[in-house]
């Protein structure tokens, strides 16, 4: 699909259910029309990984994830050796040589393809074109981080014992961020940045709205005023939009069509998740649903 302006992907992304502000439209389709990284920071719950799932459904793109985690290596992010099926090959070549097995020949058939188990980030690059989401980046450490470089610089990796494998088709790269730790800036000068800001008011009003059929509007509007002062409060874990959804479906699950101080309480778990906040809040729930 061939975006031609910020507008345009904005609606794309309307349309599967992803309401971009003008700034999210903007850096989405300048890292479309330049061919460039795309990496999305801020607090939890703004939408980032959302985003690509959006671009990935609004340009009907196949969406490729590599979920970061402390530790990840190049195993897990971009292949390994089928190292069961090398071994029966080489038992095979023993078997059909009687004895007489070319260990040089034996040895450069085990790495190739037919034993190239290509994880997500390999895979995006076979894959024509395609959207990668590496999601939460800052999860990883810094040599994850440097391994990622000549992918994102180049569309290519490099195995040892394989070659070059580079892309056909550029896959769309969106990485995202919490911000848990700095991300180096060799990371960050090869991708165009974006920070994502929670939702205003009517946005995440209309959110709610589309997200769950049969929400009122008057619900809606008190859910999404509730978690805006909420995420003014000095909070451990402010809510996100995902905790608004989930608020909200929680009140319509109890048959409410308004959000009291009573019914408040009792569902404060769907939207804060850390008693220390609990407390705080509950002191102060008649102001907020004020």
């Amino acid at each position: 699909m061939t975006v031609e302006s910020p507008e345009k992907l904005a609606e794309a992304l309307e349309s599967v259910g992803y309401l971009a502000d003008d700034g999210i439209a903007t850096a989405g389709f300048l890292a479309l029309r330049l061919g460039r990284p795309l990496f999305c920071e801020g607090e939890p719950g703004t939408g980032k990984t959302s985003l690509a799932l959006g671009l990935s459904e609004a340009l009907s793109l196949p969406l490729i994830r590599l979920q970061c985690h402390e530790g990840i290596d190049a195993a897990q992010a971009l292949y390994e050796w089928d190292f069961p099926r090398q071994l029966l090959h080489l038992r095979a070549l023993e078997a059909a040589g009687d004895g007489g097995l070319d260990v040089e020949a034996a040895e450069q058939s085990l790495y190739t393809e037919r034993f190239l188990l290509s994880r997500p980030l390999l895979k995006a690059l076979q894959t024509a074109p395609c959207v990668l989401l590496v999601d939460e980046i800052d999860r990883a450490d810094d040599e994850f981080e440097a391994f990622l470089l000549q992918l994102l610089d180049e569309n290519a990796v490099t195995i040892p014992e394989f070659g070059e494998v580079r892309a056909e088709h550029p896959p769309l790269v969106v990485l995202t961020s919490n911000r848990t730790r700095e991300v180096h800036d060799a990371l960050k000068r090869r991708c165009l940045y974006h920070w994502l800001e929670h939702p205003d008011l009517a946005r995440e009003i209309e959110i709610l709205r589309r997200k769950i059929p049969g929400l009122g509007e008057g619900l809606a509007v008190q859910v999404a005023t509730a978690v805006q002062r909420l995420r003014a409060m000095e909070l451990l874990k402010p809510p996100g939009v995902a905790e608004s959804l989930d608020w909200a479906q929680a009140l319509l699950a109890l048959g409410m069509s308004e959000l009291d101080a009573a019914t408040g309480a009792r569902t404060l778990g769907s939207v804060l998740k850390y008693s220390e906040d609990l407390d705080r809040v509950r002191a102060k729930l008649d102001k907020l649903l004020a």
